[in-house]
């Protein structure tokens, strides 16, 4: 799989309070962002690759709903999140 074990622990650590941390919002929506761009990749050299896209339509849908909720609950961490990972203007 393109997403090992380390590679998530990797994202934890840097997103999340800790390694093992992946409930946290922003671990939650860094790690979504990391599979979101890999199916884009993927995408692109496999146009007709129907599933792949409705399972990325549904996790740019999820990703929206973790940042609307994060969005409510704390501007400052939601603002920080979207500049780390570049994901909106």
């Amino acid at each position: 799989m393109y997403l090992t074990k380390e590679k998530k622990q990797e994202i934890f650590k840097k997103y999340g309070k800790s390694e093992t941390d992946s409930g946290s919002a922003e671990a939650q929506v860094a790690l979504f962002t990391e599979r979101i761009n890999h199916l884009t990749e993927h995408l692109k050299k496999n146009r007709k690759d129907f599933s792949t896209e409705k399972a990325l339509v549904g996790m740019v849908g999820k990703r929206k709903n973790i940042l609307d909720y994060l969005k409510k609950k704390d501007i400052a961490r939601y603002r920080a999140i979207i500049a780390e990972l570049g994901i909106r203007k």
